[in-house]
């Protein structure tokens, strides 16, 4: 190993398990051999503004002999605000960005680590090192079969396979010269549902302002605890008209449902988000039918065979890209899910741009959309999204039509 002198990552984050994922200060260039093929890693900053990303950039120098090739970059993605949901703080999200290269494209994938679902940094990046060899002779011609080929690989880490299948149906929209929604045969004019903008759980003083500082956003999704949030939800409703959905993120009792959404319903709340925890599906088939106002997975709903165990307890799903294993099998769910009468929302992480680039250009075929999580941070690495009071437009250019932005500079 060879080692250069560099300062701390300026990550601080108020969960120990996002405090560990950052990065604590090894600025270093390593050489190593990974089934043959050479990588060099370096520490780089990416300068946003005022802002500076702490990061780590892996090249693959064997693509000059075969068709494809991986990298990965790590950020510590700074949040504008502590974020809070009933299980815990974040104030600094790491992340991976996956960019893959064939034909002289370039293609770029996301996803973040997760303390909930036990994905780590390491865990990320071992298993892009593990099929990185298995593609450098690999030919594209169909992205859904790519992701069948790699699925015994990946299967254990999900968030990994989505971060790479959005990046190869990036490089696939490149190659037909289209954004990858009209690739899909979808139209600009077809309806797309508003994004919803998250309020994390605070005092009712600072989700207020919160939410009175996006004026025309026409819908917002509120977080809530085990006290189920109707006095907050109160205050809100005071200030505006806009829609609201509520997401317990798993900290309600059975009994508690009911009595909940009956007084939510009073204040126009659309919908409730996974008010129970994942495995008690039991439970919310008898809830199912019962409350004033549909209720949706989400901790519930991780992969395709979820969708039909959801049926008969939830009226609607929310599909989250880094969950299922990426939009080849998020297309797959929301055909089954309509077909089997389910609402669908596609949701989102705290990342980047680049992993919301690829919900995007799914939002003709949903219900409801939560892609806020960019909006969240307080510099977004990337660039290519256009925001309009909660719609986010179509990209125009070929692939998922975002970038990640310059310059990066070595630490």
């Amino acid at each position: 190993m060879y080692s250069i002198g560099g300062s701390p990552s300026c990550c601080d984050s108020a969960a120990a398990q996002n405090d560990r994922e950052c990065s604590a200060g090894k600025n270093f260039v390593k050489l190593e051999t990974v089934r043959h093929v050479w990588y060099s890693k370096s520490c780089f900053q990416l300068k946003i503004g005022s802002q500076s990303h702490a990061g780590t950039f892996v090249t693959d120098f064997s693509s000059q002999n075969f068709n494809m090739h991986i990298s990965y970059h790590t950020f510590d993605l700074q949040l504008r605000d502590p974020f809070t949901i009933a299980r815990g703080t974040v104030t600094c999200q790491p992340t991976v960005i996956v960019r893959v290269e064939h034909d002289g494209l370039i293609g770029l994938g996301e996803a973040t680590t997760n303390p909930y679902y036990g994905v780590t940094l390491a865990k990320l990046t071992s298993a892009l090192d593990q099929v990185a060899p298995k593609l450098r002779n690999y030919r594209l011609e169909n992205p859904a079969e790519l992701w069948k080929e790699l699925d015994s690989d990946l299967s254990d880490c999900r968030f990994a396979q989505c971060a790479l299948d959005c990046a190869i149906w990036d490089i696939y929209a490149q190659q037909q010269g289209m954004p990858l929604w009209k690739l899909w045969g979808l139209r600009d004019d077809d309806p797309r549902p508003p994004s919803c903008y998250t309020l994390g759980i605070d005092t009712d003083e600072v989700m207020l302002r919160k939410m009175q500082a996006q004026p025309e956003w026409p819908v917002f999704k509120i977080k809530v605890d085990a006290g189920g949030g109707v006095p907050l939800v109160q205050t809100l409703r005071r200030s505006t008209s806009a829609k609201f959905r509520v997401d317990a993120n798993c900290s309600w009792k059975a009994d508690q449902v009911q009595q909940f959404s009956a007084h939510l319903a009073e204040l126009d709340v659309e919908l409730v988000e996974q008010p129970l925890p994942a495995d008690e599906l039991a439970a919310m088939r008898q809830l199912k039918g019962r409350c004033a106002i549909p209720l949706m997975a989400d901790e519930s709903c991780l992969i395709e065979e979820d969708v039909d165990r959801c049926v008969d307890a939830f009226d609607a799903i929310n599909i989250k890209l880094v969950k299922c294993g990426g939009l080849t099998p998020a297309r797959r769910m929301i055909a089954r899910a309509t077909q089997r009468g389910l609402k669908v929302m596609v949701g989102c992480m705290t990342e980047s741009s680049v992993g919301i680039s690829a919900g995007v250009h799914l939002l003709p075929l949903l219900d409801y959309a939560d892609l806020d999580g960019a909006l969240l941070l307080a510099d977004d690495i990337a660039s290519g999204l256009n925001w309009d009071r909660g719609h986010c437009q179509l990209p125009t250019q070929p692939g998922l039509g975002v970038r990640l932005k310059e310059p990066i500079v070595d630490a």
